[in-house]
């Protein structure tokens, strides 16, 4: 069948998303390892087309921000996987120095700007980078991601609001995987149609088939081009699906086996792999030459990380606070 996008973009997608999954299910046995990984895991797990789809719409120097499933959006902006795996083993050479953990991963030098554990503290954090983006005058597009829950916290009102009067280079995306931790949205809201609630301050949105990476292109494209000719922001809400629990303690009550296997139907690597195949963008030698290539980097990530030495005891209270005599003020 034919495709609009390149036999290269197909095979990016692909080992994105093969290195966020593989990525995903090795920390998740590390962290069933007694003392390997502590504190709270959220993988991403089913919801690697948004992160794929997300990075070709966009340019390197475009600042993401996310929640605390923040593993997959780290690696796509390029954080290193052994970054990534030091820091939820709280090691020194992590992307946080070992002080931030699954929850808060961070990398200035990728305009990774995390990882936050707040439930929607993160959404007015994007449009205060959106709008230091704007006052410097650059071109670059912040995109802001939230979950379903996060949807209900006045933070996501507020922050639309002065979005859209000062027309800020922000996409606010939200990864409706379903549920806000064990809870379904037709349980907390009137209004399941979450891309709705931008209605109110007539604020462009759409909603998004989140489970393919070509529909998630298209829709961020588009958001990315309005938003660098100065007309503002735009909400999306990217409908995907986490095969995962909320964390890797969910025992996941309140769905059914059948439900998430009626999802995994869908499954995004499968889906991608099957248009690369069908179209003689690969074979599937070639395919499993990827697979091996990212096993190697996830397993390298673990070596690695299980190396690295922990942070000193003099690193405790640095990074805490900022220098008194920063420059706030720029003439």
């Amino acid at each position: 069948m034919a495709t609009k996008f390149s036999k290269e973009t197909y095979l990016y997608w692909y080992e994105l998303m093969q290195l966020i999954r593989q990525f995903e299910l090795k920390s998740e046995e590390m962290y069933k390892m007694a003392g390997k990984i502590r504190g709270f895991f959220h993988a991403y797990i089913g919801q690697e087309a948004i992160a794929a789809g997300c990075m070709t719409a966009t340019q390197a120097d475009d600042p993401f921000i996310t929640a605390y499933r923040d593993h997959g959006l780290a690696l796509a902006k390029g954080v290193s996987a052994n970054a990534c795996m030091a820091e939820l083993y709280g090691k020194a050479t992590g992307c946080a120095k070992g002080k931030g953990g699954s929850m808060h991963f961070f990398s200035l030098e990728h305009k990774f700007f995390g990882g936050h554990g707040i439930v929607g503290a993160q959404i007015g954090t994007g449009a205060g980078l959106a709008f230091a983006e704007k006052y410097k005058g650059t071109q670059n597009v912040v995109l802001c991601y939230f979950g379903d829950g996060a949807a209900r916290q006045g933070m996501l009102h507020e922050t639309f609001n002065l979005a859209m009067l000062w027309k800020l280079p922000v996409i606010f995306i939200c990864e409706n995987n379903n549920y806000a931790m064990g809870t379904s949205i037709e349980r907390t809201s009137n209004v399941i149609d979450i891309y709705k609630l931008a209605d109110a301050y007539e604020m462009p949105a759409d909603k998004v088939d989140g489970m393919t990476p070509e529909t998630v292109h298209d829709a961020v494209a588009r958001a990315v081009k309005r938003a660098r000719e100065g007309d503002g922001p735009t909400l999306l809400e990217m409908k995907t699906y986490r095969y995962k629990g909320h964390s890797v303690s969910d025992p996941q009550k309140y769905r059914s086996k059948e439900e998430v296997e009626e999802y995994k139907d869908q499954d995004p690597i499968i889906k991608v792999a099957s248009t690369i195949l069908d179209n003689g963008f690969a074979t599937q030698i070639e395919l499993d030459a990827i697979n091996a290539r990212v096993n190697a980097i996830v397993d390298e990530s673990v070596k690695f990380a299980e190396e690295s030495p922990w942070p000193d005891d003099s690193e405790v209270l640095k990074d805490v606070y900022i220098d008194q005599n920063y420059p706030f003020i720029v003439d």
